[in-house]
């Protein structure tokens, strides 16, 4: 029933009745005025221009440059490939990262005519069904969480236990839309709590600038590449760390909300070219000028900063050449 319908039926009933609801109809039409009217307006700043979009299916693997991809609430996706949706686990479930796998980074998974084809090094290709419903699902945990994956199948087991060749046994497990996600806040508390992630560290969208990038190389012995750090959407034509004060972008239909920087650890010394972990360099560097201020140490405490975490709060189409906006209220 709309207001008018309600003042009539209550000047049938009671003369009093339809003064007050009058009077809250007209102060409820005043509020949505002077709403409208005190927001501020929007202002779309270009900032950029997305020079790469990056999608890791599996978690610590071989990043897939895409051309375009959906950018959806977990991240981006291009056709069956899902930003970090397969995860390599221990028998009793415990994730394996490149953090203690470091030749995991040279593993790629692609995804052909309903097929999951998994490639690396010294490796035949192995290619198994996307779809395997009668394979049990397992309880994994990630990075203390307990998250649901189905197995697929001993022979991807044999096949990256085969090629880690550390005598453990290495299995392969896949999220899918039916299972329970993991909530980003439980691991990082400046997360909105309605967050959700599959496998990603924390959030479903990570962004760096190309001129960070370059600012990092220039202070190395020996250049690094942006997929070194993993991220989902590069951005060129731009200062080096300017992405570090976007707030809210626009990027074709899509809106990205900046939740809080990366913090960056060990997994940044592994060569995404050799698989060879040095413990040391770009993480010393990056330490030496990338520290967080004093009143954020609670946050990120002595990991050195680089590139951006956001959430999606619009999903749509991006396309490497998209120009980047800044919103500004």
């Amino acid at each position: 029933m709309d207001l008018k319908a309600l003042v009539v039926d209550a000047l049938a009933q009671r003369k009093t009745t339809a003064l007050l609801i009058g009077g809250a109809g007209v102060a409820f039409l005043g509020f949505g005025l002077g709403y409208k009217y005190l927001r501020k307006p929007e202002k779309l700043v270009r900032v950029g221009v997305v020079s790469q979009l990056l999608i890791h299916p599996l978690k610590s693997g071989r990043a897939a440059s895409v051309a375009l991809a959906e950018c959806q609430k977990f991240g981006l996706k291009f056709g069956e490939l899902q930003d970090r949706h397969w995860l390599v686990v221990k028998d009793d479930g415990h994730m394996v990262t490149g953090r203690q796998q470091p030749r995991l980074v040279l593993v790629s998974l692609t995804c052909e005519g309903g097929h999951v084809c998994l490639n690396g090094p010294s490796m035949e290709e192995l290619r198994f069904p996307f779809k395997q419903a009668d394979n049990p699902v397992l309880n994994c945990r990630v990075f203390g969480d307990n998250i649901q994956g189905r197995d697929c199948g001993d022979e991807a087991s044999r096949w990256l236990t085969d090629y880690l060749g550390t005598g453990q046994t290495f299995r392969l497990v896949h999220f899918e839309p039916q299972m329970k996600a993991r909530l980003s806040v439980e691991t990082e508390p400046l997360f909105p709590k309605s967050e959700q992630v599959a496998y990603p560290d924390v959030g479903p969208v990570m962004l760096l600038s190309e001129s960070s990038v370059k600012d990092l190389s220039s202070k190395l012995e020996k250049d690094v590449t942006v997929e070194r750090f993993r991220p989902n959407i590069v951005i060129s034509d731009c200062q080096a760390f300017e992405e570090d004060s976007w707030e809210e972008l626009q990027i074709g239909s899509v809106r990205l909300q900046r939740v809080m920087s990366c913090g960056r650890c060990v997994f940044t010394t592994v060569d995404p070219e050799t698989g060879v972990i040095s413990r040391k360099e770009p993480l010393e560097t990056l330490k030496s000028y990338r520290l967080c201020k004093p009143s954020e140490k609670h946050i990120y405490k002595s990991a050195p900063l680089f590139g951006q975490l956001h959430v999606v709060k619009q999903t749509g189409i991006l396309q490497v050449g998209d120009v980047v906006y800044q919103i500004i209220r």
